[in-house]
């Protein structure tokens, strides 16, 4: 365990999610004797991770800003049951500063960064300019809110082709590739108006584009007695439409001396920020150059974090508990890395359109075996709604070596079927994507897919 005693004490959470990683952490949570509420929606009432809860409430219709989003109805679930804490997950509420505050203003322990530190890292412009200030490496471009006549000077000097990204932005969206003058008039008020109406902020700034990078993060663990320690490395290259699709650890195609000089990056920018907790710091890297440069910091455990898990033996959600009851890390180095690991998102989506394919699971046979870990809240009988991220599993694979383990991927995908009326999962694309010779040896990078005729 840890070398100080804990300064306060979790006995029972609310996990303010759905899905898998409320699985995963009631999981965690009764493997530490916490007591867990769920909390779901309507359309979820039928769901996994209410039958695992030790208490469950519903909070509301489908719609999740009626729901998983709807802040007051949480925290009554957090009333009215006694609970000390919550545990956000991923998406939803998990990076939101207000909601952070609120709990803690309720005298909640929220597991989490600091609201503070959300708010800096939440603005991809304002953590630029503190990557830029802690010495981390930034792709050049501008470090603030961009006007178009900025915008395009600026283009001018570092030439193009170059991004638009919004401030607020994720999952590509108020994202656009410029590579001309007339191109960047046409698309930047186009950028705006997307930011405006998917995060309320219409804040855009400018980057160079890179043509083939690759996408590198470092997943960190930080408490609150200013200890960060990097756990590991994991390469995400492999996208569609800016949403990752397989994730690797560590990451293949990087030498020792640029890991070494990535953790020594993602460290810098943990402290200059005061992280707490679990996060991962994500970087483009170019092959060709060995250069790297910071995109932004996630201050929330990753969908891909079983992978830095399978290869380091060590429990990051179990962590992020400890860490929340004020335990110090016992971690004081990066841990010894043990062969190599993969996921496989599989989604319910047509995989010619990549449409969501909903619908209830009729045949459900999950891969097993050694080197094989499935965390899923499938079950025979499952509906599976319309309404929210269409992720079903994440099968994780780990052998010694990177060949070894594309074939047990392989094997893991031939063994599985889930199967429904109107349900359609993306299985076969993953064994496309494992099988070109991209991927196989390792030189894929985040324009692959769109290049790859599937």
């Amino acid at each position: 365990m840890s070398q100080k005693y804990p300064t306060r004490e979790i006995k029972k959470v609310v996990i303010a999610n759905r899905g898998e990683i409320a699985v995963r952490a009631i999981r965690t949570c009764k493997e530490l004797g916490i007591k867990t509420v769920a909390v779901y929606s309507e359309a979820d009432k039928e769901s996994l991770h209410v039958k695992l809860a030790d208490e469950a409430i519903c909070i509301g219709p489908p719609n999740p800003q009626e729901s998983y989003l709807n802040i007051p109805a949480i925290l009554s679930v957090a009333d009215i049951t006694g609970a000390d804490a919550i545990y956000p997950g991923y998406g939803f509420l998990s990076e939101n500063p207000k909601f952070a505050e609120i709990v803690e203003a309720a005298g909640l322990i929220f597991i989490g960064p600091r609201p503070e530190t959300l708010k800096l890292i939440g603005n991809k412009v304002k953590a630029k300019s503190i990557a830029k200030k802690a010495g981390v490496p930034t792709i050049p471009g501008s470090s603030r809110r961009t006007t178009l006549e900025e915008a395009l000077d600026i283009a001018h000097d570092i030439g193009y082709p170059v991004m638009l990204k919004a401030a607020a932005g994720g999952g590509g969206r108020g994202m656009r590739v410029v590579f001309s003058e007339k191109e960047l008039r046409e698309k930047f008020p186009l950028a705006q108006n997307e930011a405006r109406i998917s995060f309320g902020d219409d804040t855009i700034y400018i980057e160079k584009f890179l043509m083939r990078p690759k996408h590198i993060e470092v997943q960190i663990l930080a408490d609150e007695y200013g200890n960060v320690v990097p756990i590991g490395d994991r390469e995400c290259s492999i996208q569609r439409r800016h949403q990752k699709v397989i994730e690797e650890a560590p990451a293949y195609s990087i030498d020792q001396e640029t890991r070494k000089k990535l953790y020594e990056a993602a460290v810098k920018f943990a402290k200059a920020v005061n992280y707490r907790g679990a996060g991962t710091v994500e970087f483009l890297y170019d092959p060709e150059s060995k250069e790297f440069y910071f995109i932004e910091m996630n201050g929330r455990i990753q969908v891909e974090h079983p992978v830095t898990e399978m290869v380091t033996g060590i429990d990051l959600v179990k962590w992020q508990f400890l860490i929340a009851q004020g335990y110090e890390l016992d971690i004081k180095e990066p841990p010894t890395i043990n062969g190599y690991a993969l996921e496989m998102r599989i989604n319910a989506e047509d995989p010619k359109t990549f449409a969501p394919s909903p619908g209830t699971v009729e045949k459900l046979i999950l891969p097993g075996g050694f080197g094989v870990r499935v965390d899923t809240h499938l079950y025979q009988g499952y509906q599976v709604p319309p309404y929210y991220d269409s992720l079903l599993a994440k099968f994780i694979v780990w052998a010694p070596d990177r060949e070894e383990l594309i074939k047990r991927a392989l094997r893991v995908i031939d063994e599985t079927t889930i199967e429904g009326k109107g349900l359609k999962t993306n299985l076969e694309f993953h064994r496309f994507i494992l099988q070109t010779k991209e991927f196989k040896e390792g030189k894929h990078h985040v324009k692959l897919l769109e290049e790859l005729n599937y």
